[in-house]
């Protein structure tokens, strides 16, 4: 993870399946870097299942507000290159098709909090569409509702490059992993980009967004009058 975040110069970082009940900051400086172990926040395991992590670059954030429900982990950053602060939430969406209910009820608790630049970002657990799993085994119940939930929160999902599904197995492929935000966000960062990088040790993709609030500017010529 380490070299990951160095490489791609990454200044906010999110984790999913921690699989840590607690997190300290040395914990942080091993495996990110030490600009990033004085402005993180974690979710606990619940014993060896779960977790979820954010951190920032001490540099370019301060978290600001920070909350965490059974399988989120919420905050508010603020940079410190200009004036502005936006939300985060991690997920990590539970197994079990109860608790994937449960888990979308939480999230539409969530949006009662955060403000309107939101970005939700992580594991989901869940798909949209038949087309987001590589076989027929689907659960359009679960499908349908979260649907329905993102259509409740307002988001608008970002686009993925670099391939089509973000997690596999020796049968299966799926895209469980996601990038939600809200369309102050996006005009926030109108320019950013999501990609699925590949891993040799994780069945799951790293996602990689890359924020930029650049624009095309006019490049052409033109008088002006003084």
């Amino acid at each position: 993870m380490r070299d990951l975040v160095q490489d791609y110069c990454c200044t906010i970082v999110t984790l999913q399946e921690t699989k840590m009940e607690l997190v300290q900051a040395a914990d942080i400086s091993e495996s990110l870097g030490a600009r990033f172990s004085s402005q993180f926040i974690f979710l606990p395991t619940e014993g060896t299942r779960g977790g979820a992590l954010i951190a920032v670059d001490k540099d370019y954030y301060t978290i600001t507000h920070s909350e965490h429900r059974q399988h989120t982990v919420t905050v508010c950053v603020a940079s410190s290159q200009c004036a502005t602060s936006w939300w985060i939430t991690v997920v990590y969406g539970p197994q079990g098709d109860h608790e994937k209910i449960e888990f979308m009820r939480e999230l539409r608790d969530v949006k009662a909090v955060v403000g309107d630049q939101w970005l939700v970002i992580g594991d989901f657990n869940l798909i949209l569409q038949a087309e987001d799993k590589s076989n027929d085994n689907l659960n359009q119940r679960l499908m349908g509702e979260f649907r329905s939930t993102i259509n409740f929160l307002e988001l608008k999902e970002l686009s993925l490059r670099g391939r089509k599904f973000t997690w596999s197995n020796n049968t299966t492929q799926t895209r469980i992993d996601r990038a939600f935000c809200t369309v102050e966000w996006d005009l926030l960062l109108p320019a950013s980009m999501l990609h699925a990088l590949s891993s040799t040790v994780s069945d799951h993709s790293p996602l990689l967004l890359v924020g930029a609030s650049a624009t095309n500017t006019f490049r052409g010529f033109r008088f002006e009058s003084f």
